[in-house]
């Protein structure tokens, strides 16, 4: 038997220990499976901890297979986010998936999710909303009110939502279970030793103390890298690129008020409260400028919607165990290093590597790393 989480681990944080203790309670001899986002984030944030080692820390608390969520997935909203990361697990014969909620009520998750997929007025709810300008997430949120009298805003039950839709479109044999949130997810103030992520990022940004929040490897594997690099780079790409409408999320002419708007601005901030609108979230504005930056396409998004290979960044004797168990009946190729063979399935994910590392200045050898062995 085996367990399905999905995270981020940006950074991996006490909060993460604790659900993976929770986990560990409730599946026993279960093998945990990881989908980890690489080195960029489904907001379209460069990670402050690399995925070689968020995948070893990982490890050592107790996840048993680590595999990599592909850029093209990791980097796109919670639907697509889903799509990918359930793809893998149900191609590795995973039966449960185990995520925090802020609600932890499963059916009634369930139930809106049964709402979007075959409630036709869903669907002109949102499209009416989305005429009036409103961004997606406001109009799906305010149409499931409008028919069920419920709503879904917090971030953690809408991924739950998009990962339970996609069991049910796709007719997987996997199990959802929700571990109760103990925290708010956009606290930006570190609240205790168990704080949201983007308190502790916000705590790193700004020199505040965070330390109580972490364990000692994700202190150790901080990366504190310029902000002004990535904006630099991405002011010159903006500046210089004629062709960004064919980037990824770059949508209704807004390449030009990007054009306009980037020469004056000094920081990142600064550029996107001068594009945000109705219609452009803060989220959706950072996993625009990811595209750019990475000169992600439209064209190549297009031929990407189904995962193309499974990609492991670590494992534990256990986890390695079972991939070889069960790696005859896994329909696409399982890549555990770079070669001949397989180095065209994984262009996209070396480009985005190589500019996560030029950004961050970190010194990475993409082409001879192989999984992480858990020491046992």
């Amino acid at each position: 038997m085996s367990t399905g989480i999905i995270c981020e681990y940006n950074p991996f944080h006490n909060g993460h220990i604790y659900h993976l203790n929770k986990i560990k309670e409730l599946v026993k001899d279960d093998i945990i499976i990881l989908v980890l986002s690489g080195n960029y984030t489904e907001r379209g944030d460069l990670s402050i901890i690399d995925k070689y080692n968020k995948a070893a820390i990982a490890l050592k608390y107790g996840v048993d297979l680590v595999i990599e969520l592909p850029y093209e997935f990791a980097t796109e909203s919670s639907d697509f986010f889903a799509s990918g990361a359930l793809q893998i697990l149900n191609e590795l014969k995973c039966n449960k998936l185990i995520f925090g909620s802020e609600s932890n009520n499963i059916d009634r998750i369930t139930e809106m999710a049964n709402i979007q997929l075959n409630n036709p007025k869903y669907n002109e709810l949102v499209k009416k909303k989305l005429e009036e300008g409103i961004n997606y997430p406001t109009a799906m949120s305010n149409a499931l009110k409008e028919i069920s009298s419920f709503t879904i805003k917090e971030p953690n039950d809408l991924l739950a939502l998009s990962y339970i839709k996609e069991i049910i479109i796709n007719n997987y044999k996997i199990t959802p279970i929700s571990i109760k949130r103990t925290n708010n997810y956009n606290d930006k103030k570190i609240t205790g030793k168990i704080s949201s992520a983007t308190s502790i990022r916000e705590a790193i940004k700004n020199g505040n103390e965070y330390e109580e929040t972490l364990p000692k490897e994700s202190i150790n594997s901080i990366i504190k890298f310029d902000d002004k690099d990535y904006f630099n780079y991405l002011k010159y790409k903006i500046i210089e690129d004629n062709h960004l409408s064919d980037y990824q999320n770059v949508d209704e002419g807004i390449e030009n008020k990007l054009k306009k708007e980037i020469i004056n601005c000094n920081n990142l901030d600064e550029f996107i409260t001068k594009i945000k609108s109705k219609r452009y979230t803060y989220n959706k504005i950072k996993r625009m400028l990811t595209h750019i930056i990475c000169s992600y396409t439209k064209e190549e998004s297009k031929n990407n919607k189904k995962i193309k290979y499974i990609r492991v960044l670590g494992f534990s004797n256990r986890g390695r165990n079972y991939l070889s168990k069960i790696k005859k009946e896994i329909t696409i190729p399982i890549i555990t290093n770079i070669n001949k063979r397989n180095i065209e399935l994984l262009t996209r994910e070396i480009k985005s590597d190589q500019i996560y590392y030029l950004i961050t200045k970190q010194e990475k050898n993409l082409f001879s790393q192989k999984p992480l062995k858990k020491r046992e």
